[in-house]
Order: structure tokens, then sequence, then C-alpha cells
């Protein structure tokens, strides 16, 4: 049974952190393309970072120099590190996983920014 679990969110301040992740199972994790979406009320999902089965990582502009992404293949993991947290990063963020024509979601962590 392919499963995509995030764990990490919560409420925090502006400027504070917080670790976001998705444990994967049922599938051959390495190979696979993680990604990090968003979608806060009212608005369409978004690419937030993606790092791809070489390692490769990309990200939304909105987000350069303050999230990381990686993955630990050992560990059926990925990870995205937000630092600098600001109130327009408060979303539901989901994980993804794609490899040829085989795509799974997860069901998502709420992320709340606000003072």
């Amino acid at each position: 049974q392919v499963q995509l679990v995030e764990s990490g969110g919560g409420l925090v301040q502006p400027g504070e952190s917080l670790k976001l992740a998705c444990a994967a199972s049922g599938f051959t994790f390495k190979y696979y393309h993680m990604t990090w979406y968003r979608q806060a009320p009212g608005k369409q999902r978004e690419l937030v970072a993606r790092i791809n089965n070489e390692n490769i990582t990309t990200y939304a502009d909105s987000v350069k120099g303050r999230f990381t992404i990686s993955r630990e293949n050992a560990k059926n993991k990925t990870i995205l590190q937000m630092n600098s947290l600001k109130p327009e990063d408060t979303a539901m963020y989901f994980c993804n996983a794609v490899w040829i024509n085989f795509v799974y979601w997860g069901r998502g962590t709420q992320v709340t920014v606000s003072s």
C-alpha cells in the first residue's frame, strides 16, 4: 500500500522555523522525484520545492534562500526545512512523489505563521 505521510506542521510566529517531513512507503522511493506543494485558502496549489532522484533541487522564487529540501533515501523520507517564515507561508503543505506515470500525494500538514 502506497503512503505518503506528512508531519511537522504547526503554528509559529513570523521569523521562526519549522521542519516538515514526508515519510514514504509502498514504493521504491529512490526512483521518485519528490516535491512539496502548498495551498492556501482560496488559492491554487503551488510548487514550493522539488528534489529529483539525482538530488537536483528547485525552489519557488518566494522561498529561495529560506527553505531547503532534502531527501534520505535510506529512510524513505524527504524533508523541508523552512526558516524565516512569513505570514504568507501559511498554507496546507503536501508531499508529492512522481516517477514516469506514477504519481502519489500525501494528505498534507497545516502550517500557520501568525503573531
